[in-house]
């Protein structure tokens, strides 16, 4: 075994494996391994890798739990793993005239009960654009 990989053994086997933010026992914001983000922040590059895992696990739950998910066009399956990406897959399944409306292809209808709920309220801007990307089938900017 070569001393790198003896070495993060070790560095695991200290810090122990932490997944939420916590203060360490110096007072320093601490995740995972020991990274205290006091210290060192997150990259841009490593924020670009957790939204990659995030994205992904926002299109598995979607190809396997969002009802007619498979029919939708990639524009519109953009829309709804956005949706899920930013609330979560069951908050997402709560817009219960928005998924029926997916269901049955009626996109004007869909985007028109997106705009009417507190989620839209509450990302604005966000939601007017996801909303005209559903309704007008549209490429994401």
């Amino acid at each position: 075994m070569n001393w790198n990989v003896r070495a993060i053994e070790q560095l695991k086997r200290h810090e122990g494996f932490e997944p939420h933010p916590h203060r360490c026992t110096a007072g320093k914001l601490t995740i995972g391994y020991g990274r205290n983000l006091d210290a060192v922040p997150l990259t841009e590059t490593e924020a670009e890798m957790l939204l990659l895992n995030d994205l992904a696990r926002a299109r598995f739950l979607c190809r396997h739990a969002f009802p007619g998910y498979g029919a939708l066009s990639r524009e519109r399956q953009g829309v709804v793993v956005n949706m899920v990406f930013n609330m979560g897959l069951r908050r997402v399944l709560g817009f219960k005239r928005m998924v029926a409306c997916l269901q049955v292809r009626d996109y004007s209808g869909a985007a028109r009960e997106m705009l009417d709920s507190k989620w839209a309220a509450q990302v604005g801007a966000r939601a007017d654009e996801l909303a005209e990307q559903m309704r007008e089938n549209k490429e994401a900017p």
